[in-house]
């Protein structure tokens, strides 16, 4: 791939991460948890895991975890248990109403998503699904 075509990708990719920030901040009008927060309380969805973990999936430092964390904690969203096999640490899993917020938001994001993109069709969406897993996988194994 050439540098040109690099810069070019890497110039959409910043234009659909500031479309998804549109779109976040539209579909759940002050009701959402915001980008951040979402994605912290979908990787913990994934099923119990310690908060380091949790940082190293998504390349954030332990002090802004640990500050979404906790306000998800405020919020009802997560709950904190001791690690039955280190009693030093914790374990994070999402509460009934985390699990409720979580399936609420990605229902409004579809909903949202699929007013946007009304004009694509299956195979279109298809294969922008195919390319964005593949870009994330050649992404993550670098990082």
């Amino acid at each position: 791939m050439t540098a040109n075509v690099t810069a070019a990708l890497v110039y959409e990719l910043l234009g659909v991460q500031r479309a998804l920030r549109r779109i976040d901040t539209a579909s759940l009008r002050g009701e959402g948890l915001g980008v951040a927060l979402h994605f912290v309380l979908r990787s913990i969805s994934d099923g119990e895991c310690r908060a380091t973990q949790l940082a190293g999936r998504l390349g954030v430092g332990a002090p802004v975890l640990s500050r979404q964390i906790a306000e998800l904690e405020v919020q009802g969203f997560v709950v904190r248990r001791k690690d039955p096999n280190d009693g030093r640490a914790h374990l994070l899993a999402l509460t009934p109403a985390g699990k409720d917020k979580l399936r609420y938001e990605q229902t409004q994001r579809s909903a949202l998503f699929q007013e946007c993109l009304g004009e694509w069709s299956d195979s279109d969406a298809a294969d922008a699904a195919k390319a964005l897993r593949q870009l994330t996988e050649s992404l993550m194994k670098s990082a």
